[in-house]
């Protein structure tokens, strides 16, 4: 699994960039079904995103998805255009 795995209360030390390919689209239902896993089962993925210190991962909860964010546990919001892959 790529991306150097980080606890979420760290996502503000790094700053997040757009990932080199946007998945925005092919991640769209797999965000979805994240989503659903966390309202309703409190189930936890892995988010691998893109800073510039390189790809970070973070396993959470989804608990909401917009056009442009996905929001996680204490109002953290990750940009969808920075996202290189949801596991769960």
């Amino acid at each position: 699994m790529i991306g150097t795995l980080i606890e979420k209360e760290e996502i503000g030390k790094y700053k997040i960039i757009p990932a080199d390919i946007n998945r925005v689209v092919e991640l769209n239902q797999k965000l979805s079904n994240a989503q659903r896993l966390g309202n309703e089962f409190k189930s936890k993925v892995s988010i691998i995103f893109q800073t510039e210190d390189g790809p970070k991962r973070v396993d959470t909860t989804v608990w909401s998805l917009t056009e442009r964010h996905i929001q996680i546990k204490n109002g953290v919001l990750l940009p969808l255009n920075a996202l290189i892959s949801v596991e769960f």
